[in-house]
């Protein structure tokens, strides 16, 4: 998502009959009971241990399903073998929705990690001279998002309209000339070599060794750029309201689990508490950007 945002791997096992293989290994094949909650996460972050350790406390039972597909948590949360998940950001969720025609809405919102701008060469983005080559990732979330961080650090200037889907065809000023190069996201960290700069998504920069205090700019996690790349806990529209639905939020809420948030986050996740109107009115934004 970009996805988000630690040390997760993505497997091509997305098929219905992998789903349910899943499911029925964890035990979850069949539906949850009334003080059951099951949260679909990729990855092993140990907040979510944490949460499920407090919720006994409240009488929920709360197990945490790990996807090792980017795709099956949201499916199994629409043909309700989980009720809530906690992956994805806003972005990836529209595209999610508006392709498989599934109605599944956030309910909170965790964290946001910047995307960040390397380079080996140069401290700061002013020392970044006329005519260098810039690489960006080539896949389209990815891409926009890293077009926008160009921009916001003053680089180049887009069409109004680019959106978070921006290609390089969207710029409409670039007063240093800069060769803007798209590459697999993958490479770019390797890309600091031959480049002044690169535009790397937190996770790869993970990977890679690449801290975020490492980088020359960033964007701004609060700011309205930065909004659909929001990773948020996610329910299917018709369960939004329900108590569990409710307790799992107000927990996630709690000092113990916020400070296992931040252990995990290792300082290249800003946390942030966004009202649930604000995220819906975003995604149906978002939705609406991908249909034009």
């Amino acid at each position: 998502m970009t996805l988000p945002l630690s040390r997760r791997r993505v497997l091509a096992a997305s098929t219905a009959a992998a789903l349910a293989l899943l499911l029925s290994a964890c035990g979850l094949s069949d539906s949850g009971g009334g003080n059951q909650v099951r949260i679909g996460v990729s990855g092993a972050d140990e907040e979510w241990d944490v949460l499920a350790e407090e919720a006994k406390k409240e009488g929920l039972d709360v197990k945490i399903v790990t996807f090792d597909d980017y795709q099956l948590p949201n499916r199994a949360l629409a043909d309700g073998d989980i009720e809530l998940n906690a992956f994805q950001h806003l972005a990836f969720l529209s595209q999610f929705n508006a392709r498989n025609r599934t109605d599944i809405v956030p309910v909170a919102s965790t964290s946001v990690a910047p995307m960040g701008l390397y380079s080996l060469k140069h401290k700061k983005v002013d020392e970044i001279p006329d005519g260098s080559r810039i690489a960006i990732p080539n896949d389209p979330s990815n891409q926009g998002r890293a077009l926008l961080v160009l921009q916001a650090a003053k680089l180049i200037e887009l069409k109004g309209k680019a959106g978070i889907y921006g290609t390089p065809e969207d710029i409409t000023a670039n007063p240093r000339h800069l060769r803007i190069t798209p590459v697999d996201a993958q490479q770019t960290p390797r890309s600091l070599k031959d480049t002044a700069a690169s535009v790397i998504n937190a996770g790869v920069a993970e990977l890679a060794g690449y801290k975020l205090e490492q980088a020359v700019f960033h964007d701004d996690p609060e700011s309205a750029t930065a909004r659909p790349y929001v990773n948020v806990i996610a329910a299917d529209a018709k369960d939004k309201d329900s108590e569990n639905v409710r307790k799992v939020v107000e927990l996630y809420r709690t000092k113990k689990v916020q400070e296992a948030v931040a252990k995990s986050a290792h300082g290249a996740r800003y946390v942030l508490d966004i009202p649930r109107p604000e995220l819906e009115r975003e995604l149906d934004r978002l939705t609406e950007q991908g249909k034009g």
